[in-house]
């Protein structure tokens, strides 16, 4: 019998602290701590070689339940669909119209952070809506 791993969610972009510093804001998540003998994160980016000052971002869940995440930065542009994509799921337990107004409560709550709403997939006898988004570059996640 194997035991339950722990795992962080890491994602490539171009602007490692943007896209961070959203999926914070969309999560309730937090930065940890900044590294031994630094007061700050800003004051740890300021003692990497230019090169890699910004280059990575990582934030946590302040009640410990949820993965880490890790935003690193990477030289080429996203082109292509997400193969892995994160579901929000804000409308756990509700059905039809409930359902709907919770989705599209947490996406008028989004779209000012900098979401993109892509489109609504509404329920169709065997899955209930969702409404798939994306994330301040490009990324897609789904309001589930």
């Amino acid at each position: 019998m194997s035991s339950i791993k722990q795992f962080q969610v890491t994602f490539d972009c171009a602007e490692p602290v943007r896209v961070g510093r959203f999926w914070c804001d969309v999560l309730g998540y937090v930065p940890p701590p900044p590294p031994e003998g630094f007061g700050t994160w800003d004051e740890f980016d300021r003692s990497l070689p230019p090169e890699q000052r910004g280059s990575a971002f990582a934030c946590v869940d302040p009640s410990g339940a949820g993965p880490r995440l890790f935003f690193q930065r990477v030289p080429e542009d996203k082109v292509v669909k997400n193969r892995l994509h994160l579901d929000v799921r804000v409308g756990t337990g509700l059905v039809g119209d409930e359902r709907l107004a919770a989705l599209e409560a947490e996406c008028a709550r989004l779209v000012p952070l900098g979401a993109v709403r892509v489109r609504l997939l509404p329920a169709d006898g065997q899955e209930e809506s969702c409404i798939v988004m994306q994330d301040v570059e490009g990324n897609e996640f789904c309001l589930d």
